[in-house]
């Protein structure tokens, strides 16, 4: 599993539909890879920023290169790179915590 595979499955919480999309039961519908493209795309960032928001982290940044959320400190070439990078910290730091993070976010 790649970065972004990884975010849209275990944050966003979209189920792999086929190697090269995932489904999205929030909004009834499917997401191609290439419509998803956090690192390259402020707005597909944002999506993990509101998410992550909404389960109760703070999100925190310089405008340019540095994201937070919480105690998640990431940079990037961009600020969309940067919130890609500290959302997938996330996903690394909470493998073994299956019992709180997973369950918020699956």
């Amino acid at each position: 599993m790649n970065k972004t595979d990884s975010i849209a499955r275990r944050i966003l919480g979209w189920k792999l539909n086929r190697w090269d999309r995932w489904y999205d039961f929030e909004k009834a519908a499917f997401i191609h890879e290439s419509e998803f493209q956090p690192e390259q795309n402020l707005d597909h960032a944002m999506l993990i920023v509101n998410k992550l928001k909404g389960l109760g982290y703070t999100f925190k940044t310089n405008g340019e290169t540095d994201a937070s959320f919480n105690n998640v400190h990431a940079t990037g070439k961009t600020l969309s790179q940067a919130i890609t990078n500290a959302a997938y910290t996330i996903i690394e730091n909470n493998v073994e915590d299956r019992s709180t993070i997973w369950a918020q976010l699956c």
